[in-house]
């Protein structure tokens, strides 16, 4: 069942207002792959417009606490933290992103993790676009969520 639609199909807001708050973690993944030389770039650090990975982390948070006011449906989280590392995979010319956004409250931070890794990698783009436009992300999902009514789920 589609939750964000009423008994007559119109669009609405789940209301979690009767839901228990629990310990909700999520996380997500995703990668974006360029050209030799743009990784070459970002690994040296010496971009000319600074340090991409640190840039894309701080982009990735911001996006995370920014979802409700993107995602239409979304309802506006307290995240307690969220994280977003970078992995280096030199054998494919990417950079591979994990998001981890925690809250303790009514409803998940799916959404949240999902938003930080695409801002991330977003920023990424923009960051080495005038070097590399043929850059491609993509492989974004959730891995792992805990906590709520539905309990753990983790990607097979």
């Amino acid at each position: 069942m589609l939750t964000h639609f009423n008994q007559t199909g119109d669009a609405h807001m789940v209301d979690v207002g009767a839901k228990t708050s629990t310990a909700r973690i999520a996380i997500a993944t995703g990668k974006i792959t360029m050209l030799p030389n743009t990784l070459d770039l970002i690994i040296a650090g010496n971009h000319k417009k600074g340090d991409v990975l640190g840039i894309a982390r701080i982009a990735g948070i911001m996006g995370a606490k920014q979802t409700s006011s993107l995602i239409p449906l979304c309802h506006p989280i307290n995240l307690t933290n969220v994280t977003v590392d970078f992995e280096i995979l030199l054998d494919e010319y990417s950079v591979r992103c994990v998001s981890k956004a925690q809250t303790i409250g009514p409803t998940g931070v799916e959404m949240e993790a999902l938003t930080a890794v695409q801002v991330a990698l977003l920023t990424i783009y923009d960051m080495c676009k005038a070097v590399d436009r043929g850059m491609m992300m993509g492989d974004i999902k959730l891995l792992e969520k805990s906590g709520g009514k539905s309990g753990d789920w983790k990607a097979v």
